[in-house]
């Protein structure tokens, strides 16, 4: 090796450790990974908040004048919104595993497709949210 390689400045390569928390916030994600811990999220939404949905469910089949209690319950603006909240759970979840299934069978792997179809996942299921709340809310 020639004397000139051997003296070339070496570049300072960035040094990767774990992330703390209080980093979280300089961390940018891709896309695909925000689509991902949110159908986590959605998922665990979703089984913790069963039992009390059921619940719901349940009493509001025992007879008409609990059905009507419970119709009347959901009238609340809270109400409304923590269904909404449940809804959109359903609707990113839903969307993302079918996105899951889909990359399960090796299709859409590479990172523009990666990208591509978490952006498809999120407005997909944020406009079904929409149309969603705008039934709730009794626009339509």
């Amino acid at each position: 090796m020639s004397e000139a390689v051997r003296e070339a400045p070496k570049k300072e390569r960035p040094e990767f450790r774990n992330i703390h928390v209080t980093e979280l916030s300089n961390y940018r994600m891709p896309l695909a990974a925000i689509v991902s811990i949110l159908h986590r999220i959605s998922g665990v939404m979703m089984f913790v908040l069963l039992p009390f949905v059921l619940y719901l469910l349940q009493n509001s089949l025992r007879s008409e004048i609990s059905f009507a209690y419970y119709e009347g319950f959901v009238t609340y603006p809270l109400v409304k919104l923590i269904i909404l909240a449940l809804s959109w759970g359903f609707l990113h979840h839903l969307c993302a595993g079918v996105r899951h299934l889909v990359m399960d069978l090796h299709i859409g792997l590479d990172k523009h497709s990666a990208r591509k179809s978490s952006a498809t996942v999120l407005v997909i299921s944020l406009v079904l949210t929409a149309l969603v709340a705008l039934k709730l809310f009794g626009v339509f």
